[in-house]
């Protein structure tokens, strides 16, 4: 059975939470745990407030798709039709009461992990709710506050497990330089991954008005806009492995996936259609998600095998 098919079977409250990117939402908040605490202590995060951050960040990231779907049910019904909302089978109040529901599971774990975490999460589900509400339908820019949101979900994460000092005691230094790269890396590459989606959704966007990329300016220039966002992104993740001084799996990991990616983003440039684009957007995040999981073995590796990081360093 195609995932497509499985995913069709689940429920309409389970899809709402897009299944096809749960691996990249799960090892994100993970990835991020298991790196502060292995920089900040030398070892792994203690098992309850490791779970306790990646179902926080896994309920911020997913609150959002629910709330940016109530915001976009005309578009969908055009570009996505057999999504909960348009096809009706989830109302819109119940939807937005579901991604309420998420986001008080989010702050909850935030508050109880770390109050810092907790004004992370606060500006990155305002930034959030300002691209579903006003900036996609009024703006071709509408992709910035999209990466900014999803590039302060490592941030908060890292703050449970390592605190900046301005509310919970610290080391002194309020953002290694680590926890920025991985920050401005999601920041950078979610804006190539959102606008892959958008190409995807040219169609109804055009007919209802919402200015996008891809309809201001094309699906050829946004092919070419994406690639050179991958290609930040993808630098960025080296960047992080070398400022933590990881060892060989996290950078052939990340470097493999890398190139893949970037072989993604060139046949895009050749074949500029909706499809491809929406191709790319899971291509983006199957490459993200395997450079997180490469990077959790590598840390695992860090911490047990004590010759491991003098293999590069």
């Amino acid at each position: 059975m195609s995932l497509t098919a499985r995913i069709g079977e689940l429920s309409p409250y389970l899809r709402l939470l897009r299944p096809e990117l749960y691996y990249m939402d799960l090892t994100l908040p993970a990835s991020s745990a298991i790196l502060a605490s292995y920089l900040a202590t030398g070892g792994l995060p203690e098992f309850l407030p490791f779970l306790i951050a990646v179902i926080g960040g896994f309920a911020a990231i997913t609150s959002s798709y629910v709330f940016n779907d109530c915001c976009d049910i005309d578009i969908d019904t055009i570009n996505l039709p057999g999504r909960p909302l348009p096809s009706s089978r989830v109302s819109k109040n119940s939807a937005l009461m579901y991604a309420g529901l998420l986001l008080v599971i989010a702050g909850a774990a935030a508050f109880y992990l770390n109050p810092e975490s907790l004004m992370v999460l606060f500006i990155a589900a305002a930034t959030i709710t300002v691209y579903s509400i006003f900036a996609k339908r009024n703006t071709f820019l509408s992709f910035l506050p999209v990466g900014i949101s999803y590039g302060l979900v490592p941030i908060g994460v890292w703050l449970a497990f390592d605190p900046a000092g301005i509310l919970k005691g610290s080391d002194g230094v309020i953002l290694p330089l680590p926890a920025i790269c991985f920050g401005l890396m999601m920041c950078v590459s979610d804006w190539a991954f959102t606008l892959g989606g958008v190409a995807r959704d040219v169609e109804g966007d055009r007919l209802k008005g919402a200015p996008t990329m891809p309809v201001t300016f094309g699906i050829p220039f946004t092919a070419r806009f994406v690639t050179f966002w991958w290609i930040v992104g993808i630098i960025a993740s080296v960047i992080i492995g070398w400022s933590a001084q990881l060892g060989p799996v996290f950078f052939a990991g990340a470097l493999a996936s890398g190139l893949w990616m970037l072989a993604q983003c060139f046949d895009f440039i050749k074949h500029p259609t909706p499809e491809r684009g929406g191709a790319l957007f899971l291509n983006g995040s199957n490459y993200r998600a395997i450079m997180f999981g490469s990077m959790i073995i590598d840390v695992v590796f860090c911490i047990y095998l004590g010759s491991y990081t003098s293999i590069l360093w």
